[in-house]
C-alpha cells in the first residue's frame, strides 16, 4: 500500500512540475508570440483556469507528500520526502504571498481595462514562477530520490 501511495504521489507531483514548467518556458513563449492584444486574453484565460486548478493540486500534492512521510516514517529516505514537503510548503507560501494576488488582477484584464502597467505585473509574475518551479522541480527531484 505505501509502494502505490509512493508511485501516485510522485506521479502526481511530476506531473504538477511539468504543467507548470510548461507555463513557464512553454506558454509564455507562445503567448508573447501572439500579435495584438492576443497574448494577454491569453494570459487572463489561463489565469482564470489554471487559478482554479493548481490550488487543489499544489495542497492535495503537498497533503499526499505528508502522509508519505507519516506512513513511511521508519523507512529510509524519510528525510527526503520531509524536505519535499518543505519545498512543496514554500511553493505554497510563495504562491499566495507572491503569485495569486498578481494573478488575481491579471485574470480580469482585459485590453480595456488593463492597468498601463500590465507587462510589469506580468513579468514579475513570471519570475516569481521561475523560482516556483525551480522549487517544486527540486521537491520532485527529491520525492523520485526517496523511492531508491
Amino acid at each position: 500500500m505505501l509502494n502505490a501511495l509512493e508511485v501516485f504521489t510522485t506521479v502526481s507531483v511530476g506531473v504538477m512540475v511539468g504543467v507548470e514548467f510548461s507555463v513557464a518556458f512553454v506558454m509564455k513563449r507562445i503567448f508573447d508570440a501572439l500579435p495584438e492584444d492576443s497574448g494577454q486574453l491569453g494570459r487572463s484565460h489561463g489565469g482564470r483556469m489554471l487559478g482554479a486548478v493548481m490550488p487543489v493540486w499544489y495542497i492535495s500534492s503537498l497533503v499526499l507528500v505528508a502522509i508519505w512521510a507519516i506512513a513511511g516514517w521508519h523507512r529510509p529516505g524519510t528525510g527526503l520526502v520531509v524536505t519535499a514537503a518543505a519545498l512543496l510548503i514554500l511553493s505554497v507560501i510563495m504562491s499566495l504571498l507572491l503569485l495569486v494576488p498578481i494573478n488575481n488582477r491579471g485574470k480580469t484584464w482585459t485590453p480595456e481595462n488593463r492597468p498601463e502597467d500590465w507587462k510589469e505585473q506580468s513579468n514579475r509574475w513570471d519570475r516569481w514562477h521561475y523560482v516556483r518551479v525551480a522549487v517544486i522541480i527540486a521537491a520532485f527531484t527529491l520525492l523520485v530520490a526517496a523511492l531508491t
